[in-house]
This record gives C-alpha cells, sequence and structure tokens, in this order.
C-alpha cells in the first residue's frame, strides 16, 4: 500500500472509531513504528488527530473533521464486486435484494473505460461456492441477535429431533454453501454449529430459560473440553482433501517429495468425526498418532471387509 493510500485509510478508520497505534497497524499490515510516523505526517498536514491516554484511550480525531466523499479506484471496485458476487452463489444472504443494487451502483459510477478492465477480470475471478437450493428466511433475526449477543429461543430442526432450543449465539458464518449459527446450547452444554435454514421460529429467551452469568458458563464449556493430538501422513490427494476443511486445514505442511503432513488438536466432543473423518480419507491418509484412531479406523476397515466380501455361495 501507498503511503498516501494508507494515510487516507489511517484517518477514515479513526472517522469510525478511537484505534491504538498497534490497532492500525495490524490493520494495515505495517509496523507499529510506521502508524507512529503516519501520525506525525497527518498532524504536520493539518489533521486533526491526537492520542489520548488510558485502557480506552488511542488515537482519536476531532469530532468535526471529516474526508470529502472518496473515489473508488478500479482494483477497490474489483474488490468490492468480487466479494459481492461471491454471495450471489449463495441461495439466501441476510441482504439478498441490496447485494444486486450495490453491484449495479458500483458499475454505474465507474467511467466506461474503467467498466472496461473490471469487467473481463470479473470474469475470471470466482469464489466457488457449492449449489444449494434452500432458503434462511431467519437468517436476519439471528445477525441481530448476535450482534445484541442476547439469549434466544430457537425452534430447531435437526436430523433426529424438532424441539425449542435455549441458545447463546456467538456469530453468524457462511461455509460449503450453507449459512451456520455457532451457539452454546444450555441443553447441551457445549458450544454447538447450528444450520441458519433449520430454525423455524426464534423468540427471545427469559431469564429463567438459561444459565445465570451467561459469559461464565462460555468460558466454562470451552475450558473444560480436552483434546486429544492428532498426527497424520498425506498423499497429495489427500492433502487437498485436508486443506478445505476451515478448522485444521491450514496446517497442511510439505515434509517430503509427495508427502504431506497433518498435525492438530482435536477437541474431545469430535473425538467421532475425526474417525470418520480419516477413515473416508481411505489410503490417501495414514494416522501416526494416536493409537485409539489407528484402532478405531482398522475397526471400520474389517466391518467394511465383511460387508463386501466375496461369498464362496456367490461365485
Amino acid at each position: 500500500m501507498r503511503r498516501m493510500d494508507r494515510l487516507i485509510a489511517i484517518v477514515i478508520a479513526l472517522q469510525q472509531r478511537n484505534a491504538s497505534a498497534q490497532m492500525l497497524a495490524d490493520q494495515l499490515e505495517v509496523s507499529k513504528r510506521t502508524i507512529m510516523r503516519d501520525m506525525q505526517t497527518l498532524a504536520e498536514i493539518g489533521v486533526p488527530v491526537y492520542a489520548e491516554a488510558g485502557a480506552a484511550g488511542g488515537y482519536r480525531l476531532a469530532e468535526s473533521y471529516r474526508l470529502p466523499p472518496l473515489q473508488l479506484d478500479v482494483q477497490e471496485v474489483l474488490t468490492v464486486l468480487v466479494a459481492l458476487q461471491s454471495l450471489t452463489a449463495y441461495a439466501d444472504t441476510p441482504f439478498n435484494e441490496e447485494r444486486w443494487t450495490v453491484m449495479d451502483k458500483l458499475r454505474d459510477i465507474l467511467p466506461s473505460d474503467a467498466l472496461k478492465q473490471v469487467e473481463p477480470l470479473l470474469d475470471v475471478m470466482h469464489v466457488e461456492v457449492p449449489k444449494r437450493s434452500y432458503k434462511a428466511p431467519l437468517l436476519n433475526e439471528l445477525l441481530d441477535y448476535c450482534a445484541r449477543a442476547e439469549w434466544m429461543n430457537g425452534l430447531y430442526r435437526s436430523e433426529k429431533h424438532h424441539r425449542w432450543l435455549v441458545l447463546h449465539p456467538r456469530k453468524v458464518y457462511a461455509e460449503h454453501g450453507f449459512w451456520y449459527c455457532e451457539a452454546y446450547s444450555s441443553l447441551h452444554g457445549e458450544v454447538r454449529i447450528f444450520r441458519a435454514d433449520r430454525f423455524e421460529e426464534l423468540q427471545p429467551a427469559q431469564a429463567q430459560d438459561y444459565p445465570p452469568k451467561a459469559d461464565t458458563t462460555l468460558q466454562a464449556a470451552r475450558n473444560s473440553q480436552t483434546s486429544i493430538r492428532i498426527k497424520a501422513l498425506l498423499t497429495y490427494r489427500g492433502m487437498l482433501l485436508v486443506e478445505q476443511d476451515p478448522h485444521f486445514g491450514e496446517n497442511v505442511q510439505l515434509v517430503g517429495e509427495e508427502q504431506w503432513e497433518v498435525e492438530f488438536d482435536c477437541p474431545e466432543s469430535d473425538w467421532r468425526w475425526a474417525i470418520r473423518f480419516f477413515f473416508g480419507l481411505g489410503i490417501d491418509a495414514h494416522v501416526v498418532t494416536p493409537d485409539a484412531l489407528r484402532t478405531e479406523i482398522f475397526n471400520l476397515s474389517q466391518q467394511l471387509c465383511e460387508r463386501y466380501q466375496v461369498r464362496s455361495d456367490n461365485k
């Protein structure tokens, strides 16, 4: 990022909220020392920026100061359009209509020569999302509960149950073509993942419905989960499959010619999932540790062999 662009980005950020030098450095991917020099430059050119001491302090702008509206360049418009275009692949979003109108408005404000640069790039840049056919009519409500950090009663339809759950939603995110809600469930006593399209009704939870000291309960649930260290060697195909996992895919490393390795801590609550996952990889994964996982995969393999064994009476 050019220095002038960085200075503008700092002013825009400070127009939204106070920020420490370290926060700005992390956001702009530069050193804290660079941000300190930028602050000095802003002060020298007349931008009313000043620092406040204390835990809630940081840099801030004078309330009366505002930058004039900024024009987006071609790369900035492309960034927004690619992000919005990826959302159109989802069957439902929290802002179905807005994603289309914003894309049209961005195209409209671009000069014709700039639009000619953007359109070919949009044709070759894609964020792959599996095609799904579903609706999540309560998605906006889920987002509101998350933003307010409020407990809720949700009528949820899972594979085995259709029931009301008392939940404390933590975040909403999109993955594999679906929208999910991560929430602490008072029934299960742990944080779980729920498909947004399987919620049929949402209501505010009453104080007597959920545990007292919610934050303490949530943190205790996280701290109580023990983990199991898993290490496995992978073929090229196995590496491609494991890399797609959003939780530990980034831990894949090349350790030899055409051989990869993944090592991570698996929460005890996900143990059954880990067994199925590595069993499903077949010969494209070789679990090194723990022995308990190797034994489970061996047992499943025996069951599979027995199922498909060619019997003498069928010859």
